[in-house]
């Protein structure tokens, strides 16, 4: 479970900003609940080729959506009347790209839930293992992340860049074998498709996760440690 955001700020003087900053807050510890539970939910469908769960998959992205949209406007609000600096600045920053990221990461859910079927030949089996093993690293990817905007922890956030790089290794190996499995099994195309289609939502999620936590870097540090920055970031806190 994610615990209250713990920001680095004093209370604010006004009341009605300190209620505001709270409110936001309880909605992102929201959506990135139900972005955790969409994720594990599709892929456990797709598991066990339980197409009926894809309504119950759908309905939480329909949540997800929503949870963008009202976060989206309460941030802007914000913005508007309390003309915040600083930390709060940043914090509102990075909530409005995280909801971002989560919307996506609902959307990559579904997608997954869509390839769930009941007959999936043998494709799906011959990859089992590193695929759940995959399943596993993102989630606990997008969950570190998020734990990591929670308690603005810059080091569990640069833990998690350091495990995109085994996640796309795991997608290369299982799209290299579901290649060769095709190849010689015409019959499996289909269902060797759906298993590297699922590989790469998985991927996407992962790099979904990889934006949070970036994020979180820059939230706390304000640093941008985008697009490969975040090994020179490493360094200088490691030195710390």
């Amino acid at each position: 479970m994610l615990s209250q955001v713990a920001r680095s700020t004093s209370a604010h003087s006004s009341r009605d900003f300190e209620t505001e900053l709270r409110e936001l807050e309880a909605h992102l510890l929201a959506m990135g609940a139900r972005c955790e539970r969409v994720v594990g939910l599709a892929f456990d469908a797709f598991r066990r080729g339980a197409s009926e769960v894809a309504g119950e998959v759908e309905a939480l992205d329909t949540q997800i959506d929503l949870d963008e949209v009202q976060i989206h406007a309460l941030i802007m609000r914000i913005l508007a009347l309390r003309q915040p600096v600083a930390d709060d600045l940043r914090f509102l920053a990075t909530a409005l790209r995280l909801i971002t990221d989560l919307e996506r990461i609902g959307d990559e859910a579904v997608n997954i839930g869509e390839r769930a079927v009941k007959e999936d030949g043998e494709a799906k089996q011959l990859v089992r293992g590193e695929l759940e093993s995959m399943a596993v690293a993102a989630l606990d990817m997008l969950h570190g992340a998020l734990e990591a905007f929670v308690r603005w922890d810059d080091r569990g956030a640069h833990q998690v860049l350091g495990c995109d790089d085994a996640v796309d290794r795991s997608c290369a190996a299982i799209i290299a074998a579901m290649t060769a499995h095709m190849s010689v099994r015409r019959d499996e195309v289909l269902a060797g498709l759906r298993v590297i289609r699922v590989t790469k939502y998985l991927e996407r999620i992962a790099d979904h996760a990889t934006n949070v936590a970036e994020e979180v870097i820059f939230m706390v540090r304000a640093e941008d440690v985008r697009h490969g920055q975040w090994q020179h970031a490493g360094a200088l806190a490691a030195a710390r």
